[in-house]
């Protein structure tokens, strides 16, 4: 009989034309669709198989072949899945039914470099081949069929194709694909093997490529001979067909992790540490989760990408997926695998929706507790691992809001309590810490380590023992910008004009203090307002002072960094010149100097070097440095 003809549904014969002269970049993008659809039906057959045994008892062994004929310009992609009937071949390959082609058409623009893009993120499943094939023949046959009723289906992609029953002997399907003249490079082996291994290695089956082997020439060969030695064609597979996460995390060795991670990641080294998890209920999926032992250089610039690996039922869908964790946690590779994603034809744009929100959920969630786990069972790790990834943790409070406390208990900082600049002091070792009547957990932000630990603002708390977080990295103003509180623990700066001390600790002494010490040095307080003019807000006596002659404080209780001041201008923000609260310690031998000075010229140059140090104490600058030497100078020579 002869081969009928058949007209593509309207949408088809549109898609064909827009494959056929598509500008299209990425090709190889069809072989990920054909060899998926491939392992697609494999999986039918062998969930059949498993209650009807005699289905497969003539070929049980399932694989996928690919084989390149440079002579007749072919590419080959067969399996010995499910197959199909003369009906079902017409159906499927003639008409559009997934949704997410359908979705395709309708973002059609009429203009072809703007519609080949879209073939990129929607993909067109099996009608990609004609992307690099100007014709392409299936031979089929179902596994439910008679010999005799094997299918042979063929089309150009012009807008018709043509079908026929045929004695086909094997069960399953081949495509058969004639390449064009600029699509040669998949003739390559080295190509297919490329292609395959990036998008199809963890298909459960094989993936068997046909590869030339060059025999060993013969002890007596000739020169000649050794030159052009005989080589011949044989099977090899190329995938890896285990699909690791699918097996039992028991019966994982580590050191398969570890080269699984080297495998995904491309990183030379091992994982610091790593979770894996099968879900099953509402709703399942399978996640792989690593954390790396060092941040890439790009961690950190907008141009990073980063993001999960996207499997469904084991094949690779999209790599760097972002949607299924936040951003603070772009550090985590791995992947996920589930079959409950709205995805459309092509399996690679993954659409915002309810089941996404849920697994980015369960993701973060795991995430944070695979780090938990890691800085309570290993604490030497997780210093490291602080050490490269601690400042991408500090964004979580702020973009979280649902895992705020989770986060912030992963936090490590330095404090006048810890071992120097080591960020090792967790918030809960803070807690654990805290005076008998303290409320508060106190900080301090600066430029450096240095200006933090040797700054007057901590004074008055080291001598009532009361430990102080120190911060200097560029994120920590912004984080404590964006805290108030953990634990029920009120954050408060050490540099804010009201350090909020309770009784117990003195609160009420201090009071009574200054208002006396206020009272006292009446004239000193008048004097250096009247030298100072409008440089300051006000001059008062402070009670948080007992080395420094002075300090200066700010409204705001959270003073701005010089550092966060030039971030700001950086980025086009405009800051109003702040004026400040200038503290002075009444019993310190400087301002004594100063206030003993007859000479009100003299001693307003005193009144501007002792707030000038106070201002660069804080700032790590001054507006007029050659102002404060001039002074500075002028009062050494005396």
């Amino acid at each position: 009989m002869a081969a009928a003809k058949h007209s593509f549904q309207t949408q088809v014969a549109k898609l064909l034309d827009l494959l056929a002269n598509s500008l299209y970049s990425n090709r190889e993008v069809f072989l990920r669709e054909i060899v998926s659809n491939a392992s697609d039906a494999i999986d039918k057959l062998h969930f059949l198989a498993l209650t009807k045994p005699e289905l497969i008892k003539d070929d049980p062994d399932f694989k996928i072949t690919v084989k390149a004929d440079k002579d007749a310009k072919t590419l080959t992609i067969t399996d010995n899945g499910i197959g199909m009937t003369l009906e079902e071949a017409n159906s499927h390959l003639g008409t559009i039914a997934e949704s997410g082609t359908e979705e395709f058409m309708k973002n059609l623009t009429g203009d072809a470099a703007k519609d080949s893009q879209l073939i990129g993120q929607f993909g067109v499943g099996f009608y990609s081949a004609f992307i690099v094939a100007d014709r392409v023949t299936v031979l089929s046959r179902s596994v439910n069929a008679s010999e005799d009723q094997g299918v042979r289906w063929e089309s150009d992609g012009s807008g018709e194709f043509e079908s026929e029953n045929i004695n086909r002997k094997s069960r399953g399907t081949e495509v058969i694909l004639h390449l064009k003249d600029n699509a040669s490079e998949f003739l390559e082996e080295w190509t297919l093997r490329d292609a395959i291994t990036k998008y199809s290695d963890h298909i459960s089956v094989p993936v068997m490529l046909w590869v030339q082997k060059f025999d060993a020439p013969a002890e007596n060969a000739s020169e000649e001979e050794k030159k052009e030695p005989k080589s011949h064609y044989e099977w090899e597979q190329v995938n890896d067909a285990k699909a690791l996460w699918t097996r039992n995390p028991k019966d994982i060795k580590d050191e398969e992790y570890k080269e699984f991670y080297k495998h995904i990641s491309h990183d030379y080294q091992d994982p610091l540490t790593w979770a894996h998890n099968k879900v099953e209920g509402s709703m399942d999926y399978t996640s792989l989760l690593f954390v790396p032992k060092n941040a890439p250089w790009d961690l950190f610039t907008r141009e990073h990408q980063h993001g999960l690996k996207l499997f469904v039922q084991r094949v690779f869908i999209m790599d760097k997926a972002e949607a299924f964790l936040p951003n603070y946690l772009r550090f985590i590779s791995g992947l996920v695998d589930t079959n409950a994603l709205p995805l459309n034809v092509s399996r690679e744009l993954l659409q915002e929706s309810q089941v996404t929100r849920k697994l980015k959920k369960a993701l973060t969630k795991r995430s944070l507790q695979m780090l938990e786990k890691l800085a309570k069972d290993h604490k030497d790790e997780y210093e490291q691992f602080w050490g490269q990834f601690g400042n991408c943790l500090k964004e979580g409070p702020a973009e979280d809001y649902d895992n705020r406390e989770a986060v912030m208990k992963l936090l490590r900082f330095a404090s006048t309590a810890g071992e120097g600049s080591k960020e090792c002091v967790s918030l809960d070792d803070y807690i654990a810490r805290m005076q008998k009547g303290q409320d508060k957990i106190y900080y301090l932000t600066a430029d450096s380590y240095e200006a933090a630990a040797n700054s007057p603002y901590l004074e008055t708390l080291k001598k009532k023992g009361i430990e102080v977080l120190l911060m200097w990295q560029r994120i920590d103003e912004w984080l404590m910008g964006n805290v108030n509180d953990y634990a029920g623990k009120e954050f408060v700066s050490a540099a804010a004009s009201d350090l909020k001390l309770s009784d117990e600790l003195g609160a009420k002494e201090e009071k009574e203090k200054k208002e006396t010490a206020a009272k006292e040095n009446k004239d000193l307080i008048e004097r250096f307002k009247t030298a100072l003019g409008d440089k300051v807000k006000d001059v008062e006596i402070s009670s948080r002072l007992t080395d420094s002659p002075s300090c200066v404080i700010s409204d705001s209780n959270r003073m701005m960094t010089s550092q966060m001041k030039r971030l700001l201008e950086a980025s086009g923000q405009k800051l109003p010149d702040e004026k400040y609260t200038l503290e002075l310690n009444p019993d310190h031998a400087l301002v004594k100097k100063a206030f003993a000075e007859s000479d009100d010229e003299c001693f307003k140059k005193w009144a501007e070097i002792i707030f000038e140090q106070a201002l660069l104490a804080d700032q790590g600058g001054l507006k007029d440095p050659s102002s404060f030497v001039k002074n500075l100078n002028s009062l050494l020579l005396g």
